[in-house]
Parts: C-alpha cells; sequence; structure tokens
C-alpha cells in the first residue's frame, strides 16, 4: 500500500504539472503509455521501499537511489506519451543533470527518514523527496524543446486531452487518499493486535510484568501492580524505578540483558519485597527498544530456603540443633586451645521412653520429647548448647573450668527432663542418663571424646544409683576387653570351639528320667573355660547368636538322634532367635537334616521374650506347634510371669526358676510361691518342672506337693551324654517308698 501511494502520488505530480503545460500548440497523450507510467511508478516505489526497509545501514540509501530512478522512468515513460503538433528536441544535459537530481534527492531523503526513526520528524525526508520529485520534473521539462507542426488526427487533442488526463489524475488521486487511509486502518488495526497480544502476553505470567519504552512504562500486569499496590491503570506512564528501593536513578539502566538482578521493590512505609529482575530488549525496526523487565517475588522462595537451612542444622520434631550443628560447634571449640580451658560433652539418653511409646504410642512420646527439648533449652545458660542426635538421644556442650559445671549442667537437665509431663489423656515423666567427657583431658580427637561420653553414658545407664558418669579410663579397657571377646567369639565358631552339655531331667514321683537340657560350653584352646552368663550377652548384642545358636540346634539334634533311647532334648531359644522370621523353617530344615522326630524336641523360651512382642512371637510359636515341636516356658516366677501370657498360647511345660530352690529354706514365701504355681500348672493341665533342685530335701519337698519333674545338681550336673545320669544318692530317695528304683537309661556306645 505504501508503493501505491507513493508511485501514484508521483504519477499525479507529473500529470497534474503537465496539465498546466502550455506548448503553444495542441497536445495529446497516448493512453497505453501514459498507464505504464503509473505501473512503472507503483512498482519502482515498490522495489525501493522493500530495499529501504532492510537491516544494513546502506539498504536505506540504495532504496533512495533506486526510488529516484522510479520517478526519472515514471516521468520520461510519461513525456514518451505526450504527443504534440511539432518537434520534440531534448538537451542531455538537463536530462544528465535531472536523473542524477533524483536519484541523490531520494537517497538523502530515505537515509534521512531512516536516521530519524519511527518516531522521529518526517517531514526533512518528505521534502527531500518532493525536491527530487520537481527537480526532476522542472529539469526534465528544461530539458523539453517543442518545435510545432500540424497535429496527427489520430490522438485526442486540446481540451479534450486535457479533460482526459484532469479526470485520470483525479481518479489516481482518489487511489492516493483511498490507499492511505486504507493503509491508515490497517496500521492502527496492528498496533492494537500487538498492543492486546503484548497485554495478553504480560498478563499470562505469573510473574510481575513491565514493559518500558524510552524510560516509561508502557504495559503491566496485574501481578506487579499487586506487589506495589498500585491501579493497574495508574501504571502507564510511571517509571519502573519510582518502585526499586536502589535510589540510584542509574540502577535500572545498569541491569544487564539476560542476567538474573536481585533487588528490592520499595512500597513506602519502610516496607518492601524481594524481587528477582530479568531483562530483555526488543529493538523493533525503526523504532525506539522496548525494555521487558521481569520481576519475581522471592518472598516465598526466601522463606522456603530459610526453612530448608532450619531443617538442614536442626532437628524437625524439637526444633533444637541436629547432629551437624552439633558436630560443627564441637569442632570449633575444641580445634583451638585457647579458647577454652576444657569443654564438657554430655551424652544423654532418656530413661523408660520407651514404655511411654509402647503404652501412650508415638504420638505421645513425641510430645514428651517436644515439652523435654524446651525444657532443657529453657534451663540453658550463656554458652551451653543441647542438641538432638536422634529419637531419644541428646548432647550437651559447654566450656568449663572443671568437673563441678559440668556436673551442674548435667543436674539442671536431668531436673529438667524428670519433671511430669502432662499430655492429652495422661501425666507421664522419664529419667535421664547422663554421660560426661572432657576436653582435652580425657580425648583430644573430637571423635574419641564422643565416643568417651558415649561410654560413660552407657555406664551410668547400667548404674542402679548414679546417673551422672564420668568417663574413666577403665570403661575403655572394659570396651576393649568385650570387642576382644566378640572377635574370639566369631573365632570360636569358625574353629569349633564349642561343645554340648547334657543335663538330666527327672519324673519327681519316679525318677524315671523324662529328658535332657542341652547347655552350651566353650572352652579356649589355652584351656580356659568361658562362662555363658559371660559371653551368651555378648552374642546376642553382636548379632552371632543366630548363627551361634543354629549350631547349638543342629548339633543337639544330630547327637539325640543316635541316642538308644528316645529321650526328649530341651534347646534354649534366645529372645533375638525367637523374633526371626525364618525360625520355623530352620527347625523344620534340621529336623528333616538330623532325622529327629519333632515330637522329641523341646524349645524353651522366657517369657520376656514374649511380651516384646506377643502377636508376633506367638504366631511363630503357632508355627513351631505345627511341626509337632513342644514349647516351655523358662524362668517361670521372675519378669513379668503374666497369666495372660500363659492364656495366649498353649504351652507344654513350665520351668519353674532356680531361685526358687535356693530360697526354699530362707522362709515360707518361696515354699508358698511353688505351690501355688504347681497348682496353677495343675488348674491349666501344663505339667511343671522345678530348676535348681541341689539337696534331697528340696527334691523331697517336691515330691510331697506333686510337681512333676525336676532338674539341678542333686540330679546330676551338665556333662557330656555318656557321662549324665542321676548320682546314687537321689536315687536313693525313690527307694524310701514304694516307688520302683528307675533304671538308668540305656545309652550307646558312643
Amino acid at each position: 500500500m505504501g508503493a501505491v501511494a507513493t508511485g501514484a502520488t508521483i504519477w499525479c505530480t507529473h500529470f497534474v504539472a503537465m496539465s498546466a503545460y502550455q506548448p503553444g500548440v495542441e497536445v495529446a497523450y497516448e493512453p497505453l503509455l501514459t498507464g505504464l507510467s503509473l505501473g512503472v511508478a507503483i512498482l519502482g516505489s515498490a522495489i525501493a521501499l522493500w530495499i529501504g526497509a532492510r537491516r544494513p545501514r546502506a539498504s536505506a540509501m540504495l532504496g533512495g537511489g533506486v526510488f529516484g530512478l522510479a520517478v526519472v522512468s515514471m516521468h520520461y515513460l510519461g513525456m514518451a506519451a505526450f504527443a504534440v503538433e511539432g518537434v520534440i528536441h531534448w538537451s542531455a544535459a538537463y536530462v544528465a543533470a535531472s536523473v542524477v537530481g533524483a536519484v541523490l534527492l531520494g537517497a538523502s531523503a530515505f537515509e534521512v527518514t531512516r536516521r530519524a526513526g519511527r518516531n522521529g520528524a518526517t517531514w526533512p525526508g518528505a521534502l527531500l523527496m518532493v525536491g527530487g520529485i520537481v527537480v526532476l520534473h522542472f529539469t526534465g521539462m528544461a530539458a523539453m524543446t517543442v518545435v510545432p507542426f500540424a497535429p496527427d488526427a489520430g490522438q485526442v487533442t486540446g481540451d479534450d486531452a486535457r479533460m482526459v488526463m484532469a479526470f485520470a489524475v483525479a481518479g489516481v488521486g482518489l487511489l492516493v487518499l483511498g490507499t492511505g487511509l486504507s493503509s491508515h486502518a490497517l496500521d492502527m488495526q496492528f498496533r492494537a493486535h500487538a498492543r492486546a497480544r503484548l497485554e495478553h502476553l504480560v498478563e499470562g505470567s505469573v510473574d510481575g510484568m513491565v514493559v518500558e519504552q524510552d524510560g516509561r512504562i508502557l504495559a503491566a500486569n496485574a501481578a506487579f501492580a499487586d506487589m506495589v499496590g498500585v491501579a493497574h491503570d495508574a501504571l502507564v506512564g510511571e517509571r519502573l524505578s519510582r518502585w526499586i528501593a536502589q535510589r540510584d536513578a542509574l540502577f535500572i539502566d545498569t541491569l544487564s540483558v539476560g542476567a538474573l538482578t536481585q533487588a528490592a521493590l520499595d512500597l513506602g512505609d519502610g516496607r518492601s519485597i524481594p524481587v528477582e529482575i530479568a531483562v530483555r530488549r526488543d529493538a523493533p525496526e525503526g523504532g525506539l527498544p522496548l525494555m521487558i523487565y521481569a520481576l519475581r517475588d522471592l518472598r516465598a522462595r526466601l522463606a522456603q530456603e530459610r526453612r530448608i537451612t532450619h531443617l538442614a542444622r536442626n532437628d524437625s520434631l524439637t526444633g533444637l540443633p541436629n547432629r551437624a550443628s552439633f558436630l560443627e560447634l564441637l569442632s570449633r571449640q575444641t580445634c583451638d586451645a585457647s579458647i577454652h580451658d576444657r569443654v564438657a560433652l554430655l551424652a544423654i539418653d532418656l530413661d523408660r521412653f520407651k514404655e511411654v511409646n509402647d503404652i501412650h504410642g508415638h504420638a505421645a512420646g513425641d510430645q514428651l520429647l517436644v515439652k523435654i527439648a524446651e525444657r532443657m533449652k529453657a534451663c540453658l545458660k550463656p554458652g551451653e548448647f543441647i542438641a538432638r542426635l536422634g529419637g531419644d538421644e541428646f548432647v550437651a556442650v559447654t566450656p568449663v573450668q572443671g568437673r563441678d559445671e559440668a556436673r551442674d549442667l548435667a543436674d539442671r537437665l536431668r531436673a529438667a527432663i524428670a519433671a511430669p509431663v502432662d499430655l492429652d489423656h495422661a501425666e507421664v515423666s522419664c529419667g535421664a542418663s547422663v554421660g560426661v567427657a572432657l576436653w582435652p583431658d580425657d580425648a583430644v580427637e573430637m571423635s574419641a571424646l564422643i565416643n568417651n561420653a558415649d561410654l560413660a553414658m552407657y555406664r551410668a545407664k547400667a548404674s542402679l544409683t548414679d546417673r551422672v558418669c564420668f568417663y574413666e579410663e577403665e570403661m575403655d579397657k572394659a570396651v576393649r576387653e568385650r570387642r576382644r571377646m566378640v572377635q574370639q567369639l566369631r573365632e570360636a565358631l569358625d574353629q569349633d570351639q564349642f561343645s554340648l552339655a547334657w543335663q538330666v531331667q527327672a519324673a519327681v514321683d519316679t525318677g524315671e528320667v523324662t529328658g535332657y537340657e542341652v547347655l552350651l560350653r566353650w572352652v579356649q584352646p589355652d584351656g580356659t573355660f568361658v562362662s555363658p552368663a559371660d559371653f551368651i550377652p555378648l552374642a546376642e548384642e553382636s548379632g552371632l547368636i543366630l548363627p551361634i545358636g543354629e549350631w547349638v540346634l543342629r548339633k543337639a539334634c544330630a547327637e539325640a538322634a543316635g541316642w538308644a533311647e528316645p529321650h526328649k532334648i530341651a534347646v534354649n531359644l534366645s529372645p533375638i532367635q525367637l523374633g526371626h522370621v525364618d525360625l520355623p523353617r530352620l527347625v523344620h530344615q534340621v529336623l528333616v537334616e538330623t532325622g529327629l522326630s519333632p515330637s522329641r524336641l523341646e524349645l524353651e523360651i522366657t517369657e520376656t521374650a514374649m511380651i516384646a512382642d506377643l502377636d508376633r512371637t506367638t504366631h511363630i510359636l503357632r508355627q513351631l506347634k505345627l511341626l509337632g515341636v513342644s514349647v516351655a516356658m523358662d524362668d517361670f516366677g521372675t519378669g513379668y510371669s503374666s497369666l495372660s501370657t500363659l492364656r495366649a498360647f498353649p504351652f507344654d511345660k513350665i520351668k519353674l526358676d532356680r531361685s526358687f530352690m535356693s530360697e526354699l529354706d530362707g522362709g515360707p514365701q518361696s515354699a508358698a510361691i511353688i505351690r501355688a504355681v504347681l497348682a496353677l500348672g495343675e488348674s491349666l493341665e501344663i505339667p511343671v518342672l522345678a530348676e535348681g533342685v541341689e539337696t534331697l530335701e528340696q527334691l523331697h519337698f517336691l515330691r510331697e506337693q506333686g510337681c512333676d519333674e525336676a532338674q539341678g545338681y542333686l540330679l546330676g550336673r551338665p556333662k557330656p551324654i555318656a557321662d549324665s545320669h542321676i548320682p546314687d544318692a537321689a536315687l536313693a530317695l525313690w527307694t524310701e517308698g514304694e516307688a520302683p528304683i528307675p533304671s538308668r537309661p540305656r545309652r550307646d556306645a558312643a
């Protein structure tokens, strides 16, 4: 449309001027060439505008030159259509001057317009363009001389030609006006569409978006208006720097395109919003550049970062510093001897906390930890530090001069922990065991200091009187001894240093052998005997009890399978073995491999092992019963001795703890308890075996009370099966009554 308007304007200018030209003779215009000159003007203008709109700087001057040539072509083609009754002579100098003037002024018009830009002054370029057209026309007309003679009868002449040209010029003029109006309408529509698209893009962003041109806000979205608290319509025309907290007026100009810059939006009244600003520059062709700012509100992200940082250094439940914070603080305080004379590290473990979890639930346990953490934090003095490592384990660090200051902190913390806590449905309390290690007295290395404080804490937990224990070197020795014994246990299992001993069990009324209990013995290569009371707990702590227990079960079943008499064998199960899901499968596999009848195997468990997880343990015991194995409750009378346990599972035997036999002569209480247990067994139809029988008087008492079976040193000490039998002194008891003296069990040659 620009080409049509430009070419038609040039054509109209030419023929309006030609209408006023009076050569003194009749004139005429050849229609085809006249129309062709209009087409050349429009086409030449289109080519010139297309070249001049290109990005290279030289394009403007080149396009202007083409425009000048288009004007030249239109002029002389139009003059070729001009017919007069005479001869036309041309001046080459004037023709050349007209061409050069048109080309130079056209190139100058395009270059001046390019430099002015879209929003710059357009009149200088317009004047140069008109000047080029005028120079061409009048210089070109000056180059023409008409020598009159009679006109050609085939042409439209005189007033008729002028009338035709007037109508042609009017039509083309209307074409120019229509094209101009259409171009303006399309330009306005494009601008409105572009603005609507820009607003749509800006409003579609969740971040604040601002578009500036020439330092003024051209458009902004509702998100930015909400940020700064200004009406959306009131933003247009303002400067973005008005809301930037950095009052440097050049701050906005220093923002790098494509980079992210953090700043703050000033809302007034001392309020500000942290933001992250991204800048993009859009340079439209021939216009002022657009600066597009994206402002992201950082409040949520900064709050999340603060929370992540807090969680990285603090316990999520109690809010106390965590292990990472504790290690960092302890490292700072122990890395420089000039900071403090001594540093006390307190390892704290809550007592009876597991009971709170078991009885009231884990939610109550969490509430208790939160309350205790608040109290411990409140009782700290300046310079003291408390952290939670996990579970019910805490640590405290404080600079001290000696033990008294460390004990003072330990006493304050224990008092804060021991105070009752009101939960939603109950009042609970727990105690604390505290182990203290001093730097650099007890350790120089941080890891050693932590380890020594833990050792002291475990000593305090095992003590019945002192709940605050300071580290002593002997504790290290004890730990090293335990570790050495654990290693020896592994070697004993690998090198087959274990052996089995059997203790006979007999019926109290007849003296008949009813079975044997298998007991584990450990004799080291140097002949040293290690008591089961010493190595069994270590085996349970280290997890070696599982392979050792399997070895005992397999060895005992294999040995008993070769006996001539099918006596029962009793094998003790550790609580750890009982909690293993593969126990029924293991027992079944051992019975199949050894060929021992399941009815000859009796597994002994303690009630303490059952009570830890009654449902799970009961399920495992029922699986064992389905194999045909009998189950006995060992050490009855100690621990819980709950009747509900006897009701929960149909035990095949109750073994009365040996402590009642040893105290039988000490007073009537033990005798009363034995009678009660025997009566309980009779009412439940469960046989009762009394352990620890060492005298004839004890055996006589059991016989009078109707006890089913007995076991103890009187009947036989734990020995290899070939040497295990009932002594003659015990056999004499049965000879006094009517009961026959039982014959000793026959054994195989081995």
